[in-house]
């Protein structure tokens, strides 16, 4: 009997977490196909960035209302979804590996298996549950992750019409090792950006707790000190943001080597070389000589304003498709 609640309980966390991964990715989109345009794009992203003598010139990007026009006039309002079958492929099955194997490590942390419980555990413990659930979740989706990039990534006219040419067109260049490529500086991104997302989210819920029990006192009133939607989506938003500011160049890193000597339309600026980058600390000083700290953080504005909405909309999704599904299985 027990290791049919075990097994109730995997199945309510992944599925909950794949909802909440779809709900999220979908919402988001928009801001993460430009985000890995800008990523993706050797060329200076910022118009200021253009004075500067030592750095290429003839961005296609140069900020993000323009790139939100550019895309719209090129490609039309489905350009801003560009990408998205395999990023739900690859999101879907993350959050869901990742919530079920966070809530195995915080009862195994805790020993209860009562999601009620996890709150009380280590600060430390929920950080570290979070970076080794982030773990999990990247190696088993990654490929996915891969083919969302060079999709998002390519623009008009097309070099791969779909993820099936994009798919054979890496096995066939880079061999089945290619569907990884970038797997290690992606592995070194996730352990902070998910140990924080999932840390700082534990921290928030735990201090908008106290503070409800406070004004409960206050008040003298019965309430309930466990957080509201609108607290938990705050909390979420709280945690993406923290997160994605810490591991921003990591992100960047991963995608040039995502995308390290595949096909790509002139008009979109240089293409990153095969073997560009021997290593992701060789990335990272390339990077930082050829482009300047802004090569680093290209993208980041997007990427921080979709990263607060998707940590917010993914726990408060996951929380109550958790709630509701344990009111129907148990």
């Amino acid at each position: 009997m027990e290791e049919l609640g075990q097994f109730k309980r995997a199945l309510i966390d992944a599925t909950a977490g794949a909802i909440s991964g779809g709900i999220s990715r979908t919402v988001t989109s928009p801001l993460d196909v430009i985000k890995i345009r800008f990523q993706v794009q050797l060329e200076p992203t910022a118009s200021w960035a253009l004075l500067r003598k030592d750095l290429p010139g003839s961005s296609k990007y140069t900020g993000m209302f323009q790139a939100t026009k550019d895309i719209l006039r090129e490609e039309g309002l489905p350009g801003f979804w560009r990408g998205n079958v395999p990023a739900l492929l690859m999101v879907m099955p993350y959050t869901a590996i990742q919530f079920a194997v966070l809530h195995k490590l915080k009862t195994f942390a805790s020993g209860s298996s009562k999601t009620v419980d996890h709150i009380n555990i280590s600060p430390y413990l929920s950080y570290a549950s979070g970076a080794l659930a982030g773990c999990a979740a990247t190696v088993g989706s990654y490929p996915f992750d891969l083919l969302r990039t060079i999709l998002a990534s390519q623009g008009e006219p097309k070099v791969y019409p779909n993820m099936r040419s994009a798919l054979f067109d890496i096995i066939k260049t880079r061999g089945f090792r290619g569907l990884y490529a970038g797997l290690s500086p992606t592995l070194v991104e996730i352990i902070p950006y998910a140990g924080l997302q999932f840390g700082t989210y534990d921290t928030f819920k735990r201090w908008t707790m106290a503070w409800n029990r406070l004004r409960s006192s206050n008040t003298s009133s019965t309430m309930d000190d466990s957080p509201s939607s609108f607290q938990l989506f705050i909390c979420g938003l709280a945690a993406g943001t923290c997160a994605k500011l810490v591991c921003h160049p990591l992100d960047v890193v991963k995608k040039r080597f995502q995308i390290e000597g595949l096909q790509r339309h002139p008009k979109y600026g240089a293409r990153v070389e095969h073997h560009a980058y021997r290593n992701m600390v060789d990335a990272l000083r390339r990077i930082l000589q050829l482009e300047g700290w802004h090569g680093l953080y290209k993208g980041i504005v997007p990427s921080t304003i979709k990263a607060a909405p998707a940590g917010a909309v993914t726990f408060v999704a996951y929380e109550f498709t958790s709630d509701w599904l344990e009111s129907i299985l148990t």
